[in-house]
């Protein structure tokens, strides 16, 4: 088939159907804006001298840039008709082969280069056993986490490594402030909008859609099903390795502990943001409203002094419920 009909077939949905995906992702948006202002209100009576502060406010956006960006590489992939759990073994993978001593020789450009090489090839790996090796992406990607994880452990020898003095451009990305705000957070929002831009704006983005709303009929519409599925692993390795530099700057080191759950942290604020586990339907905003719902939680159960065990049963229920109202909604449309 041609391009233009490719094209034409990936955008084919009729008019009504379009506004009624607006109207509810508008709807859904506004819910999780409505929710995140509860949280900011719980916070404000709770911990009202410590939560309205500048520096937790820096600090919520802080931890919300490492795992958003890997977030905007999961979207991506969820939307595409997949999952990927292997994003926080990839980042920590990254970042301990951009802090071995061989590296950080070459200066913290070079460093920045490996982190990102490390995680866009990890997830060029994914996408070809997923898309030309026909493996469950579950299943390849599992075994990519256990995989990464144990090569980052093999190469720090277990070790926490730290950033050299003559490397400090890496950290000054997380010490060095524009109007009050880290340059990380700088680098989080440029991803985001770069991801928004993609995914709505160009052939890419209407192609992930249509591949993970129905890719046989993606395939018969003339979209290369597998080299796209692919694409869509490198972008969330991509991701992965750019969280990486960033998880360096925050912590001025590079440890096979990094990213511990962030595949979970990720899901979950992408499947709250309204996109379908199943594929077809999401948004890049709906994704980042509904990691700041988290990140918000896990700051408001640090500062009332409530135990981890505690935030991650408080986590699990919220994804259990997400997960129930998108039942429930899918069910209401076709009724």
């Amino acid at each position: 088939m041609t391009e233009t009909k490719a094209r034409t077939t990936a955008r084919a949905l009729p008019g009504t159907a379009r506004l009624r995906l607006g109207r509810v992702g508008e709807t859904r948006h506004l819910g999780l804006i409505v929710a995140l202002a509860l949280l900011a209100v719980v916070g404000l009576i709770t911990r009202p001298e410590n939560f309205a502060t500048s520096d937790n406010l820096v600090s919520i956006l802080a931890l919300a840039s490492t795992i958003g960006v890997i977030t905007v590489g999961m979207t991506f992939v969820i939307i595409g008709g997949g999952i990927d759990l292997s994003v926080g073994a990839v980042m920590a993978l990254a970042s301990v082969w951009a802090t071995t001593l061989a590296t950080q020789s070459y200066g913290p450009w070079v460093m920045a280069l490996c982190a990102i090489l490390v995680g866009t090839g990890a997830g060029l790996v994914n996408g070809i056993l997923i898309a030309y090796g026909r493996l469950v992406p579950f299943i390849a990607t599992l075994a990519m986490l256990v995989a990464a994880r144990g090569l980052a452990q093999r190469i720090s020898d277990r070790k926490t490594q730290l950033i050299r003095p003559e490397n400090d451009a890496i950290v000054e990305l997380s010490t060095t402030r524009v109007l009050g705000l880290p340059l990380l957070v700088y680098i989080f929002a440029l991803v985001v909008v770069a991801g928004w831009i993609v995914l709505n704006r160009t052939t890419f983005g209407r192609r992930t859609f249509a591949v993970g709303g129905n890719p046989e009929a993606a395939r018969l519409a003339g979209i290369d099903v597998r080299r796209h599925t692919m694409l869509l692993y490198a972008i969330s390795g991509f991701c992965c390795g750019v969280a990486a530099i960033l998880i360096m700057a925050r912590t001025t080191t590079g440890s096979s502990t990094h990213g511990d759950l962030y595949e979970l942290d990720a899901i979950a604020a992408v499947i709250i943001g309204g996109t379908l586990l199943t594929g077809g339907r999401g948004s890049i905003v709906g994704s980042i409203l509904g990691l700041l719902i988290f990140t918000v939680i896990t700051n408001l159960f640090i500062l009332n002094g409530l135990n981890t065990s505690d935030q991650l049963i408080a986590k699990g229920l919220i994804i259990v419920a997400a997960v129930l109202l998108q039942r429930r909604g899918l069910v209401g449309r076709r009724t």
